[in-house]
């Protein structure tokens, strides 16, 4: 019997695995609302199998973005040293990430503050770290008081949904426009 539980846990996380491949792909090119069907059907297996894996869409999406989170977290430790410029390179990096996939942004959105999505973990670690860098930003003088992490990342997720809805070189400008707005105003 112990022989037989091995090879359904192996089977099991084949699946899981074809799983996460499909779906990665399906989002890239559909969106984050590709069809879950479609994606089972991608992937080899049955609509119930996938149900079984990840019980809705934000606990597959979570799995798919796992790595590229991790990816993303470790990159935070190597910003420039510059607060200010490692505070533009991690929003640069924050959009890019969160744009990836047509209508993630608003998933991002309501992770925030629903502590029962699967992406909620994801969006306080963004969150903290950009606590971290516009306190570092805030002191060095860099960045107007007031500014909170969360009001970047917001800002962030704000400039990756426009991506949606805007022209790339349209998106990057309101970019900047805010990013400008969060440095103070120029000097008249």
């Amino acid at each position: 019997m112990p022989e037989r539980q091995r090879k359904v846990r192996a089977d099991a996380r084949r699946n899981y695995e074809k799983l996460v491949v499909a779906a990665e792909s399906a989002f890239a090119e559909q969106g984050s609302e590709a069809s879950l069907e479609g994606i089972a059907q991608r992937a080899g297996v049955s609509i119930g199998t996938l149900y079984a894996h990840f019980p809705h869409r934000r606990a597959l999406l979570s799995a798919v973005l796992a790595t590229r989170n991790q990816v993303l977290f470790d990159a935070a430790d190597t910003l420039a040293k510059d607060p200010g410029a490692a505070l533009v390179q991690w929003v640069h990096m924050v959009v890019d990430h969160v744009a990836s996939y047509q209508g993630l942004a608003t998933l991002v959105a309501d992770g925030v503050d629903d502590a029962a999505s699967e992406l909620h973990t994801a969006c306080l670690r963004m969150t903290e770290i950009c606590e971290r860098l516009v306190a570092d930003a805030t002191r060095s003088g860099r960045v107007r008081a007031g500014v909170t992490g969360a009001d970047v990342f917001a800002m962030a997720n704000a400039a990756a949904w426009s991506r949606e809805h805007a022209t790339r070189n349209q998106a990057d400008r309101l970019l900047e426009l805010m990013l400008a707005g969060i440095f103070g105003a120029p000097d008249q």
